[in-house]
């Protein structure tokens, strides 16, 4: 863990959801290999009409913002984001244990080329069980089926 004072965590709620787009958007344009697909009016229907409502969330708090999210669903871990300035702190690992506890096992792909995002997920000890070649997703880039069994 780190030295950082403690970031609180804590439900979702559907004022949140221009926020969580945000910060979403800042962590995707942070990664010179993702494609821009999306504008911000649909990353917010994304997060207001189909995250909210379908998934578990649980937003991390700092300063009175939102700088991480993670939303699960049936055991997937379906997104995962931070604030580019907030990695490095913890918040991450927070959120994924506090979001998955008591699961007996964990889903999530993650992008092939989002080489920091696989060694969080391996550290917490996930392991690849199956390479995809981007027909499966939006952003037609190779993915990685990731899984923990707890």
């Amino acid at each position: 863990m780190s030295s950082f004072p403690e970031i609180p965590l804590r439900p979702a709620a559907s004022l949140d959801a221009a926020a969580i787009a945000q910060m979403m958007r800042a962590s995707l344009n942070a990664l010179d290999w993702m494609p821009l697909l999306h504008t911000p009016e649909e990353d917010l229907f994304f997060i207001r009409d189909i995250v909210l409502p379908k998934q578990q969330v649980t937003v991390a708090e700092a300063g009175g913002r939102i700088v991480g999210f993670i939303a699960v669903s049936d055991g997937w871990v379906e997104q995962l984001y931070l604030d580019p300035a907030w990695t490095g702190k913890g918040i991450g690992s927070r959120l994924l244990s506090q979001a998955t506890a008591g699961l007996p096992s964990i889903k999530l792909h993650c992008f092939q080329a989002n080489t920091g995002a696989r060694r969080f997920y391996e550290r917490h000890g996930f392991r690849a069980e199956a390479l995809g070649d981007g027909s499966t997703n939006a952003e037609g880039l190779p993915d990685i089926l990731y899984v923990l069994r707890c």
